[in-house]
């Protein structure tokens, strides 16, 4: 079984009392948080009690502005392969999946890749929405504003690492209702 990461979206915060009533699913990625799931929660980015996991290990963020920096980078990345049906049919799932599950807020659980590692999976994530999440949405800002023309291109190279996750409905961890 592989380690990934879930991407799910809801209209409340889990809180320590409680996880939201209707939870979405969007996306898991095998082992790794890939480039889309960091964007998706790029904007408005706090550490909240993980759905599935004791340690507060959850990451959450603004569901309309972390689609929008993925649909913008997309659009971007786009430019460079408009002959590449595989890519255009990944950028028009991912996209009509989003409209689908759109709610206020992205919540991106971490538990089964931070904890890959013998470091604290408390202190992985908070490197993660430190460090590592606005260290993506800056490259991604700079790509869209057309300043980061190497980094695109290493992008549009393993476009499949970055954005071809798996979307659905019902994910490995789902919720009833």
């Amino acid at each position: 079984m592989a380690n990934r990461s879930y991407l799910y979206s809801a209209d409340s915060l889990p809180d320590e009392a409680a996880i939201p009533q209707r939870i979405r699913c969007i996306s898991e990625h095998n082992w790794d948080i890939p480039l889309a799931h960091k964007l998706m929660v790029g904007r408005g980015t706090t550490i909240v009690p993980s759905l599935i996991w004791n340690p507060p290990i959850g990451i959450a963020a603004d569901y309309a502005d972390g689609a929008a920096l993925l649909r913008d980078l997309l659009r971007v990345v786009g430019q460079g392969m408009e002959g590449d049906a595989e890519f255009t049919e990944c950028v028009a799932r991912t996209t009509a999946h989003l409209d689908k599950q759109q709610a206020r807020y992205f919540v991106l659980e971490t538990g089964e890749i931070v904890s890959m590692t013998d470091d604290d999976p408390a202190a992985s994530v908070r490197r993660l929405v430190s460090d590592d999440i606005p260290d993506a949405v800056a490259q991604a800002e700079a790509a869209i504003a057309g300043q980061n023309d190497d980094w695109l291109a290493s992008v549009r190279v393993d476009w499949q690492r970055h954005f071809a996750s798996f979307y659905s409905d019902a994910l490995y961890f789902s919720f009833p209702g």
